[in-house]
């Protein structure tokens, strides 16, 4: 894939305006160039400065301003199709009905079955005996979209348990509960490693995403979160959860060798380090190690590397 293509398109990411497919990509991308990866930090920057701008509310005479102008549009554009009519000139439609009695008879008549049908379902559902009709359990509620997600406004999880409340915004602050196993818990969790402004949230969220790393998704927000987050304490967090796959998967151990050699916070370079150490042997990890003891800037994670390469035997 090509940077410019990404480039273009890198706001759409942010705003999370991109196709779950087109999204993918990006990512793809993303881990593989550090040059996009600086223009996704530099757009992230400007979504967190305009976030911090107060948003301000339409006064009544703007939105009856709107609506004026809104109902001239609607009256100077063609007609068109019947069930346009139907629902944007409800007036026409009934001056129709009051003019042919035939048409009212039916409505009557359709109107009049339905009443007797939901009365039959209602009576179908009385108890015997009671005066109680008997109502249906509420469904689970539907997974989030998370193209309808503003933000996400806190993330707690209740002490000595797995419940995890999740305060969210839409056009309104809403909240969701339920176990960290729940499907809707991890979406909005997902989102709030990868999108939040609040960085507080972000840390929140990997904490309790790095109690579930078996699960692909969730390994792939902690990879994305340990490359692009701008805030160290987050990074370190998703290091935490991806400890364990260090050895057995390739791809968190390529994604904890680029903290090592790249990120800008010593502190997380210096837990990467700790990290990869098992597996010196390794020809990918011994090479880092190599270029680090010849030529690193920190002193502390130079020396670190060369004294894991002294432990580590020669190679045949």
């Amino acid at each position: 894939m090509k940077c410019d293509w990404v480039r273009q398109n890198i706001l759409f990411y942010v705003y999370n305006e991109l196709e779950d497919d087109a999204r993918y990509e990006v990512e793809q991308h993303l881990a593989r160039c550090p040059e996009c990866a600086l223009e996704l930090k530099a757009a992230r920057a400007f979504h967190t400065t305009m976030s911090q701008a107060p948003v301000e509310e339409p006064t009544p005479n703007l939105l009856a301003s709107s609506r004026m102008r809104l109902q001239e549009a609607l009256e100077t554009t063609s007609p068109g199709a019947w069930w346009r009519r139907l629902i944007f000139e409800p007036t026409t439609w009934l001056r129709q009905i009051r003019m042919s009695p035939a048409l009212a008879a039916a409505i009557f008549i359709v109107g009049f079955g339905g009443g007797i049908g939901v009365t039959y379902n209602y009576l179908a559902t009385r108890q015997p005996g009671t005066g109680i009709a008997l109502v249906e359990q509420t469904p689970a509620q539907p997974p989030v979209e998370a193209s309808t997600i503003t933000g996400i406004r806190s993330v707690t999880q209740q002490p000595g348990s797995n419940q995890v409340n999740i305060k969210y915004d839409t056009i309104s602050t809403q909240e969701a509960q339920g176990p960290l196993n729940d499907q809707r818990i991890q979406q909005l969790l997902l989102f709030a490693a990868r999108n939040n402004y609040n960085s507080g949230v972000r840390m929140d969220s990997v904490d309790l995403l790095t109690q579930q790393p078996n699960d692909t998704r969730v390994r792939e927000a902690l990879m994305y979160a340990l490359q692009n987050d701008t805030n160290p304490g987050v990074r370190l967090k998703a290091l935490d959860g991806l400890s364990s796959f260090v050895r057995q998967d390739p791809l968190v151990r390529d994604a904890v060798l680029r903290a090592l050699v790249s990120d800008a916070s010593s502190g997380v370079r210096l837990q990467a380090l700790r990290m990869v150490e098992p597996m010196k042997a390794d020809s990918s990890v011994r090479s880092v190690l190599t270029r680090l003891a010849e030529s690193d800037q920190n002193a502390s994670i130079r020396s670190q590397a060369r004294l894991m390469l002294a432990q580590t035997p020669e190679m045949d």
